[in-house]
């Protein structure tokens, strides 16, 4: 079955609109949608992303340069990610709009790649396959 990846972004908008909420309330409201992915059996994973700034790593010069991130101008930042394990874009839709975000916020919505996007008998995808059968737990 295809995997989604529901790519959390928050603009500005989206901070201004969110206020300072009770942090326990966000909380319990993640942690129900969170929970009402797992009992349906769609949600693979999901995590947020810290506030402080991270790095990025540019690869337009030779070695890459790292700088402080994410970037210059924070228009939209990328928060968070929930991963699905839906059969179609349109479930994944239907379960993105019941993300418990405020106004501003978007969440971006793109298929994660599997082994049949890539050649058959390339050595590299076979030894992928190698890898992730190896971290099945037994």
């Amino acid at each position: 079955m295809p995997k989604y990846m529901l790519i959390m972004r928050t603009t500005d908008d989206a901070v201004e609109n969110f206020g300072l909420p009770d942090f326990t309330a966000v909380i319990e409201a993640m942690g129900r949608y969170n929970e009402s992915m797992i009992k349906a059996g769609v949600m693979v994973g999901g995590d947020g992303l810290a506030p402080e700034p991270g790095l990025v790593v540019d690869f337009d010069q030779t070695p890459p340069v790292v700088s402080d991130g994410p970037y210059g101008e924070t228009k939209e930042l990328f928060n968070g990610f929930w991963l699905l394990d839906v059969p179609t874009i349109e479930e994944a839709a239907e379960w993105a709009k019941r993300a418990p975000l405020a106004a501003g916020s978007k969440l971006e919505i793109r298929r994660v790649t599997d082994e049949s996007d890539f050649p058959d008998a390339n050595e590299w995808i076979e030894k992928e396959k190698e890898w992730r059968a190896s971290e099945q737990p037994s």
